[in-house]
């Protein structure tokens, strides 16, 4: 059985507690992220939002934001893929006036952050998805070995770590997160 956009949205009225994603005709539930992988979301949502809010330079949204993206193939199949991103950043000229619905456009920067039962291959699929169709950049924060991996297109993956500073200024120029600030704190 295939499911589309419209079957999705019924579910979600439903269930509204489940977070659930539309690929390739088939309702993908996901279970809630972990603790620690919800907090590193968070603070990079913080730290990224604070930026672009203060310049105009377009949107930040979190992992329940969906987006509909275009078909990989031409084909007949009305089947399209909504997926969301644990992290995502749209530019302003993309997005000019916010939506009470999903988006059909694929985000310019998209984010991944591996949770306690998540495997990395899936999450690094969907990330190449996600260049495939059009992101400038996908990150994977993998809160287990204290890394940042930084994707783009036909390029070798950059690996980050405590000590290296983030920066992406083919989108966000003079944008700069110590990799160290993404790990939550531990209070005495």
């Amino acid at each position: 059985m295939s499911f589309t956009i419209t079957d999705l949205e019924q579910l979600q009225t439903e269930h509204p507690e489940w977070q659930m994603e539309l690929v390739e005709g088939k309702i993908v539930v996901m279970g809630p992220s972990d603790y620690e992988s919800e907090e590193i979301g968070t603070r990079l949502s913080t730290f990224l939002n604070i930026w672009v809010m203060s310049r105009k330079l377009g949107r930040v949204t979190g992992s329940s934001a969906g987006f509909i993206l275009p078909r990989i193939e031409e084909d007949d199949s009305e089947e399209r893929n909504l997926r969301a991103p644990d992290v995502s950043f749209v530019k302003a000229d993309r997005l000019k006036k916010t939506k009470r619905d999903f988006v059909e456009l694929v985000p310019d920067l998209m984010v991944e952050i591996k949770s306690k039962s998540d495997r990395i291959k899936p999450l690094e699929e969907k990330i190449e998805l996600f260049l495939q169709l059009g992101s400038t950049v996908g990150i994977l924060i993998d809160p287990d070995k204290l890394t940042v991996t930084v994707y783009r297109l036909n390029q070798t993956p950059v690996v980050m770590q405590n000590g290296d500073t983030l920066t992406l200024p083919d989108l966000l120029p003079g944008w700069e997160l110590a990799i160290s600030e993404l790990w939550p704190p531990e209070f005495e």
